[in-house]
């Protein structure tokens, strides 16, 4: 899959972990990329628009 022009970022709530957060490209058209923010060169995974929608709306504080 082509993630050319991905613009990749991490929650506002990710500083202060120690660096174990996701990054999430939310701007191509029909995917959403998710990747592991201390290995961007890594593997990438791959959700539908609405899987990702649906994963995210059950997150704690998202009510």
């Amino acid at each position: 899959m082509d993630l050319t022009g991905a613009r990749w970022r991490t929650s506002s709530r990710s500083s202060g972990n120690g660096g174990d957060c996701v990054e999430v490209a939310d701007n191509l058209p029909g995917v959403v990329g998710v990747r592991d923010s201390k290995d961007p060169t890594g593997p990438v995974l791959v959700f539908g628009p609405a899987s990702w929608g649906a994963f995210v709306a059950q997150l704690p504080g998202r009510d």
